[in-house]
């Protein structure tokens, strides 16, 4: 049986011409005139290590610790990029200093789960569901879109990939398109036969389903149809870049996109970890800095928030690398951040304050930052979104 996530992942057909517009389309373009919130979460797959992300220059044992693979202090050779005399981003992320020195980037450090496991697979799920510690049907930026309601675009959710990821998993519309320029009309007779089971089938849920799958194919052929340049120069990078280029590309079409998820794998550096992260870190950078001056004006109403599923232990391992940590580092950009600031409690490196003397420990956690995107830039109640989860003191992270 054809499901919409099966069908849009595929991308074999999408429908052009088959009938007036939908509602939610037009109900898009009678809104057009009203601003936007909009909510872009990245997934850095495999454990980023945030301690060679963002550097605590400050710390002697940082050095010590790390006596081949830390990142050089300011001013020396493929030094760090010092952000506040204390911090500094690993220099491959040069692109995004413009974005700090404008007060459109923080930095949450310290941040991650509370939740103890060192299991890639259990620590992924436990974040994109929101809930540690156990894992959840329906993921956070899922319920983040609230409740269902008649004309609502079949693109308010979008994830960049070959399948739903688990954190738009759940009631609210989403669906994952793995490549726009995929999306081609292969065989019309086919789609006006899969167009119609759908429409005479006896299950509403079926026919619901099925109607918001042909609403979403429609438009997405549509935007295809005329070529896409960045604005303002901007130059994605590498796989990820492609991404984002893709949800620019979907936001910009005023289609009703709220809620958007991309990803970017290759984090779990147990073994020579510093050429590794040093081009991985160049295609992450490059790639969000691109991001933010496609969409130029556009980001007054955006916020960019990154996560990874856990950090990597303090001291490198035998093998210029490092294994399963705790604490780790989260981002946010956008025009409503209060950027040029890290945030969090710094814990601290001497052994009595690592977790288990070897992680850096966790003092803010990933629902408190993403809390504050979901109740102050999307509007909604971060009790819903995060159940039982009673959250600290604000971090402040978004402007009055």
């Amino acid at each position: 049986m054809f499901t919409r996530r099966y069908f849009l992942r595929c991308s074999a057909l999408a429908m052009a011409g088959l009938g007036a517009a939908p509602s939610w389309l037009l109900r898009a373009a009678a809104q057009d005139g009203r601003k936007r919130k909009i909510l872009v979460a990245i997934f850095q797959r495999g454990a980023a290590d945030g301690l060679n992300v963002v550097v605590p220059f400050f710390e002697k044992l940082y050095y010590e610790m790390r006596p081949t693979i830390a990142v050089p202090q300011p001013g020396k050779n493929n030094g760090g990029i010092d952000l506040d005399g204390r911090f500094a981003l690993h220099p491959s992320l040069q692109p995004l200093k413009p974005l700090w020195d404008s007060g459109e980037l923080a930095i949450i450090h310290a941040t991650g789960s509370p939740d103890p496991t060192r299991s890639h697979f259990d620590a992924q799920d436990f974040m994109e569901s929101g809930t540690p510690g156990r894992t959840s049907e329906d993921g956070w930026l899922n319920r983040a879109l609230g409740p269902v309601e008649p004309g609502v675009s079949p693109l308010r959710a979008i994830a960049i990939g070959a399948q739903l990821p688990r954190t738009l998993r759940g009631s609210r519309r989403a669906v994952a398109v793995n490549n726009l320029q995929q999306f081609e009309t292969r065989n019309k007779d086919v789609a006006s036969i899969l167009e119609s089971m759908y429409a005479t089938t006896a299950d509403p849920r079926l026919m619901a389903s099925g109607k918001e799958t042909f609403d979403a194919a429609k438009m997405i052929e549509s935007i295809n149809r005329n070529p896409y340049t960045p604005a303002n120069g901007a130059q994605y990078a590498g796989g990820f870049g492609n991404a984002l280029q893709q949800v620019a590309r979907l936001i910009k079409a005023d289609v009703g996109v709220e809620a958007a998820f991309a990803e970017i794998g290759g984090w779990d550096h147990h073994v020579n970890e510093s050429p590794q992260l040093t081009n991985l870190l160049r295609e992450f950078g490059a790639s969000l800095a691109a991001f933010a001056r496609d969409m130029g004006d556009r980001m007054e109403d955006i916020v960019l928030v990154t996560m990874s599923e856990f950090g990597r232990t303090a001291r490198e391992d035998g093998s210029g690398g490092t294994d399963h940590g705790h604490g780790n580092v989260m981002m946010a950009l956008g025009g409503p951040v209060r950027g040029g600031k890290v945030y969090g409690r710094w814990p601290g490196l001497e052994p009595e304050q690592l977790y288990e003397q070897r992680d850096l420990a966790v003092t803010t956690d990933f629902r408190d930052v993403l809390g504050e995107f979901v109740g102050r830039h999307l509007g909604r109640s971060s009790d819903q979104v995060f159940p039982g989860y009673k959250p600290g003191e604000p971090l402040g992270l978004i402007k009055s």
